[in-house]
């Protein structure tokens, strides 16, 4: 995952200035909190759920294709 640096938030900024990581989240699509100087947690507009959530299918789905073509062999034989 790419993070843009301008989306980056300190726990300690978030907590007093949570408007600013919300409204973060609404014009870059993300805000990332950070926690020791490490990326901790992130901030999507809700509606911006149904997109991951779709993604992750769809990973899931490539990766079944991928180890379906790489094990065909074996599925059709146990498929006998």
């Amino acid at each position: 995952m790419n993070i843009n640096t301008k989306t980056l938030v300190s726990i300690t900024e978030a907590n007093q200035n949570f408007s600013r990581v919300a409204r973060l989240a609404d014009e870059k699509g993300a805000a990332v909190i950070l926690k020791n100087n490490t990326p901790r947690y992130i901030v999507i507009p809700f509606s911006s759920l149904d997109e991951i959530e779709m993604a992750s299918d769809e990973d899931v789905s490539l990766v079944s294709k991928r180890l379906i073509a790489k094990n065909r062999k074996a599925y059709e034989a146990l498929a006998k």
